[in-house]
């Protein structure tokens, strides 16, 4: 039986090249790029994508209503997985752009690295974070076959804290330790963008396809 999955279309993400990875790793499915909510809502599975500002991204979504719609999702059993900007759109809230409160899934806030950002040695790291990154993760079927220590692909300039350790699925070092990935039932967000991860990323996205919340 065909299954469908949702992209969140909200004008912001690499919305294409996530479909076509999905469509690279699925059999028998039907990948939609849509901000139609009655197709959102019937999707079998519906993914949150990012990238740029948060404050863009964050006034997209609730001016499209596509908040409540988030919600909703959360709060149903339709398994939910948000890449790179939906992951911290899905934080209480983000020191970017004099601060910005998102959708408040998840506690906790979205941090800047810093000017002046550095590692334990005192050398000074790029921010914007971009490039491959190793990833320690915590048991989710989402991270079934996927190795520790597995390299992922990361662009951002804002890392996610989160509070409560029980929603940590993964971290990741860059001069300071942050959270890679967070999970709640049926929600899973990630920092990196596993379309652009190689097999490790295709892998992820190959188990989200068949995980059962």
């Amino acid at each position: 039986m065909t299954q469908t999955v949702a992209v969140i279309d909200y004008g912001m993400g690499n919305l294409h090249s996530v479909a076509s990875a999905l469509q690279k790793v699925g059999t028998d499915i039907k990948v939609l790029v849509t901000d139609n909510p009655d197709e959102i809502l019937k999707a079998d599975r519906v993914i949150l994508p990012g990238v740029g500002a948060i404050r863009d991204c964050v006034g997209e979504i609730k001016r499209l209503g596509l908040d409540l719609l988030v919600r909703q999702l959360s709060e149903s059993n339709t398994p939910l997985l948000g890449i790179c900007v939906g992951l911290q759109a899905l934080m209480q809230s983000s020191e970017e752009n004099g601060g910005v409160e998102c959708l408040n899934l998840f506690p906790g806030e979205v941090k800047f690295f810093g000017k002046q950002h550095k590692d334990s040695n005192g050398n000074k790291l790029k921010v914007p974070h971009m490039g491959w990154n190793t990833v320690q993760h915590n048991e989710h079927p989402l991270w079934n076959g996927i190795a520790q220590d597995s390299h992922f692909y990361f662009v951002h300039s804002y890392c996610v804290q989160c509070p409560d350790e029980s929603l940590v699925m993964a971290s990741a070092d860059y001069g300071l330790h942050f959270h890679a990935a967070l999970g709640k039932d049926n929600v899973f967000a990630v920092q990196f963008h596993p379309e652009k991860s190689g097999d490790n990323g295709l892998k992820l996205l190959q188990n989200f396809l068949s995980w059962q919340p």
